[in-house]
């Protein structure tokens, strides 16, 4: 049976107008993900009336097309201009356009993209393998879960903001603020407006993010009035060539990195409303603890691309199995793939593989095959998209200005969003001028409505803060939180302070209690397995007398010789 419904779907698929049409899909996408302020979501929504006289099958492989090109093209811009051209590319620029002004876009924007081609297809294949398994768990999470997982998502600050962490706290509190501001969405009161109509619709995020990130950006570059007649990168641009070979070695050499990420994605992704402009930001955090150098990250490394691009590909795998399973859309994105099978008379459901084994199949194959003509496309529109940083930085400031500009509006068709974009991007350059990271920053306008929205939700169901502490996803998640938000001090005194070492068994015995609280026998024996281990760990070091084992000192140069 499912050997069949795969030739139906493949049928359906490699149709020689359904492939142009995913080709003209990802190339739509890849262009749109470029253009910073121009968001996926805009490409997917643009999509959506074309495909009304296509197929079910046509008009879902396109829009999965836009999707893929869009989540990849994001790179492009944050790379070379330091602009995120996507919300889901805030965090590959990080590490990713520091590179690129070293002397090496090249290997950048290698790392990107495959980095991209295979946290994708592990999301495909976590989506073709295990849609109902994994969406049952999205069925568990209420909004005291949601509140914990974004409490969770909020320490992440810590660790951004590297040795200036009170910096990072404020940046992070800024970006708190900013989310408060306009109507409270369940009560409708309006707070911070001080009186003026405009401020009660809040701060839209796009605006926000433009601002903070392209505004402030192209403000630092042309300040200087002799940097300002200097193209974007003057060094290796007219040399410059994706060098893929060299980067899918790197990648792979970090296959541990690239598999977290990708699993960090595709979990964000089955949780609805988190979305991939979330899961790139943790999936960085991620990598950054795990790191033996922490304090590289920032300074253009291969970790800190490939973290943050498997995830965000990844995450629309997790996204489209809650789609498909419960026919909840994990983002915005497949809210308008959702809208697109109702115009077809599609409804998903847990019933939808079943009942549409060819489309349900369609989509499964349409997601890996997208992955593969973005890697073919992007090599053709990265060569395209390099000759601009040969451009004077004045003459593409002012273009990239008039881009995110023509974006951020069109998106709602609302002036105060342009005003949004200059008070946010003068707020960015003083903030970076004083040193302050913008990230933490964007974290918090991001997570805030969030945990307000299901914070209110929470307590109108029961106003009591006694479902927190006793929901074991509520009660996992603030574990989360709580030892990540110590693991800083934890990852800067290991081997030398003795209190580190009750560090991880602690965490494995805090984790154990709400995991034998959940349904079902997998989770309580893996939490009994953690408890366990932790004991056992405590005791080993306790009779070892609490000695910390340092790593052997380098030899010296006598030594050597």
């Amino acid at each position: 049976m499912i050997f069949d419904n795969i030739l139906a779907a493949s049928g359906a698929i490699f149709e020689i107008g359904t492939i142009a049409l995913m080709f003209l899909g990802v190339t739509a996408g890849l262009i749109a993900g470029a253009i910073p302020g121009f968001t996926i979501a805009m490409a997917v929504v643009l999509t959506l009336p074309f495909t009304f006289g296509m197929t079910a099958v046509q008009g879902v492989a396109t829009m999965i097309g836009v999707l893929v090109g869009g989540l990849s093209g994001g790179l492009m811009a944050g790379m070379l201009t330091g602009i995120p051209g996507t919300p889901s590319s805030v965090a590959t620029t990080f590490d990713g356009f520091p590179m690129a002004r070293k002397g090496r876009p090249g290997l950048a924007l290698g790392l990107g993209v495959w980095s991209s081609f295979f946290g994708g297809i592990i999301g495909a294949i976590v989506l073709v393998t295990l849609a109902p398994q994994l969406a049952r768990v999205g069925l568990e999470f209420g909004p005291w879960d949601y509140f914990a997982l974004v409490m969770f998502a909020l320490t992440i600050t810590a660790s951004l903001a590297g040795d200036n962490l009170l910096k990072g706290l404020i940046a992070g509190a800024l970006g708190l603020l900013a989310a408060t501001i306009g109507e409270d969405e369940v009560n409708g009161v309006a707070r911070f407006t001080f009186g003026a109509d405009a401020f009660e619709q809040g701060f839209a995020f796009l605006p926000v993010l433009v601002g903070l990130f392209a505004f402030s950006q192209l403000l630092s570059d042309v300040k200087d009035r002799d940097k300002a007649l200097e193209p974007l990168m003057a060094r290796g641009t007219k040399a410059v060539r994706v060098e893929h070979r060299r980067a899918i070695v790197e990648v792979l050499k970090r296959w541990t990195t690239l598999l977290r990420s990708a699993l960090i994605g595709v979990f964000t992704g089955i949780l609805p409303g988190a979305g991939s402009s979330v899961s790139n930001i943790l999936a960085y955090d991620q990598a950054k603890k795990a790191s033996k150098t922490p304090e590289d990250f920032g300074s253009g490394i291969p970790d800190g691309i490939v973290a943050p691009e498997s995830s965000n590909n990844a995450t629309e795998g997790g996204a489209l199995i809650m789609l498909m399973a419960l026919g909840i859309p994990g983002d915005v994105i497949t809210a308008v793939m959702l809208g697109a099978l109702l115009i077809h008379d599609v409804i998903p459901s847990p019933s939808f593989i079943s009942d549409e084994p060819v489309l349900a199949y369609s989509i499964f194959i349409a997601f890996f095959l997208a992955h593969f003509i973005m890697v073919t496309m992007q090599a053709v529109c990265l060569r395209a998209f390099v000759l601009i940083t040969r451009v004077p930085m004045y003459v593409l400031a002012a273009i990239i200005l008039a881009y995110c500009a023509i974006g951020v509006f069109a998106l709602n068709n609302v002036e105060f969003d342009l005003w949004t974009l200059f008070i946010f991007g003068v707020i960015g350059y003083l903030l970076r001028s004083l040193g302050f990271p913008l990230a933490p920053m964007i974290l918090g306008v991001v997570l805030g409505n969030i945990a307000e929205l299901n914070l209110n939700r929470a307590w109108s169901i029961e106003p009591s803060l006694t479902p927190f502490l006793t929901r074991p996803w509520s009660l996992l998640f603030f574990t989360f939180a709580l030892f990540s938000a110590a693991f800083p001090w934890y990852q800067k005194h290991r081997r030398e302070m003795k209190w580190t070492l009750v560090y991880l068994p602690l965490f494995c015995i805090a984790v154990s209690g709400p995991l034998a609280l959940m349904d079902g026998w997998v989770r309580p024996v893996l939490g009994a397995g953690l408890l366990v281990f932790g004991t056992v760990t405590l005791v080993r070091r306790a009779r070892a007398g609490w000695r910390i084992e340092r790593p052997p000192a380098p030899p010296s140069r006598s030594e050597e010789t």
